[in-house]
């Protein structure tokens, strides 16, 4: 059950929210001094939010383990749903090949690599590729962005779904027989129509958006990737308690990683780097610590050689390690070309 349903002052709630209690299991071990202290309010208050916590759990779950027995799933079914969970593709068939065709629906996959190697291009291509009809191989679904950096472009976003359009076309042709049916959805007004933007400029307002989400996503329909370009802005600047941070950032996964359960949908989080002392020198690591790594389904890291771009997972409990090289052109990310030169995308 979600804190938002307990009979609080709106200011109780925005401070659970804010200090990133979003659930009652979230309250259900810690003490009332630690969530006094936590909050910022008295022991008496903190109490009585626990107390309205506890009989609201209770209430909830007042038909026993019913609710997990209904929850509950065979592992033929599990085998069943991941063989027909659809990818969305990354337009380079080199990266898609290593990601098992794609990004994967159900999944939290992390994108992290130093700035200017293509995350946000990577970030507003996979907004439009969601797009791609049915018909022609793709998911037909949504997008939504969430900017906490103010790097998209919807500029950019219109170039990518105009090069999307005409590679799909290309590809299948305009004979194809779901041309006619297609042929509204396959411009780009259309496709940047589908792309839900949020701009956040706290780590209060980011946590906002993904408690809002499951809501937003139940009206709109049909969303099948949520991107979060970076997870890390906020949370890097604006913490000097990292235990605080850690459990807020965790309760935030676990919303994503429900939502992508829910909806059959994609997370993808960009991430940004920072440096770590390793073996006697500093060394370039994602930012927000061991911990964070643990979040995620899927950890995908991009970097330069020389003056090519490479994509290497690092971590899937499905896909074996490996790297695949890929370009930041005029039509978005595309497969690595012999003579690519290392420019500065707009």
């Amino acid at each position: 059950m979600e804190i938002s349903t307990l009979p609080l002052s709106p200011t109780l709630r925005a401070k659970l929210l804010s200090a990133g209690y979003s659930t009652f299991r979230s309250l259900s071990s810690i003490s009332s001094p630690e969530l006094a202290r936590d909050l910022n309010i008295s022991d008496h208050e903190a109490l009585e939010i626990l107390k309205f916590a506890s009989h609201s759990n209770r209430l909830d779950m007042s038909d026993g383990s019913h609710a997990l027995v209904n929850g509950a799933q065979t592992a033929w079914d599990m085998l069943c749903d991941e063989q027909t969970v659809r990818h969305i593709t990354t337009s380079c068939e080199d990266l898609d090949t290593i990601l098992g065709g794609g990004i994967n629906c159900k999944e939290i996959t992390e994108i992290g690599g130093v700035p200017g190697i293509g995350k946000t291009q990577l970030g507003i291509q996979l907004a439009v590729n969601v797009q791609i009809p049915v018909d022609y191989g793709g998911l037909g679904g949504k997008a939504i962005y969430i900017d906490t950096e103010g790097s998209f472009m919807v500029e950019r976003a219109f170039q990518i779904a105009e090069a999307c359009i005409q590679d799909t076309l290309d590809k299948f042709g305009f004979q194809h027989n779901g041309f006619e049916a297609c042929q509204e959805k396959m411009q780009p007004k259309a496709f940047l129509a589908n792309i839900f933007y949020f701009r956040v400029c706290s780590y209060t307002e980011q946590i906002a958006v993904i408690n809002h989400l499951d809501k937003f996503i139940t009206e709109q329909k049909d969303v099948k990737i949520i991107i979060v370009d970076s997870v890390t802005f906020h949370f890097r600047q604006d913490f000097d308690d990292l235990a605080l941070r850690t459990r807020i950032l965790s309760g935030l996964a676990l919303k994503l990683m429900k939502l992508a359960k829910k909806f059959c949908l994609a997370v993808v989080l960009l991430n940004q780097v920072t440096t770590k002392f390793m073996e006697g020198s500093f060394q370039l690591t994602l930012a927000l610590g061991d911990s964070w790594s643990h979040a995620c389904t899927n950890r995908v890291i991009l970097y330069w050689n020389g003056n090519e771009r490479y994509a290497y997972i690092d971590k899937s409990p499905s896909l074996q390690s490996a790297s695949a090289p890929l370009s930041v052109t005029g039509k978005g990310i595309r497969n690595a070309a012999s003579n690519y030169k290392r420019i500065k995308m707009m």
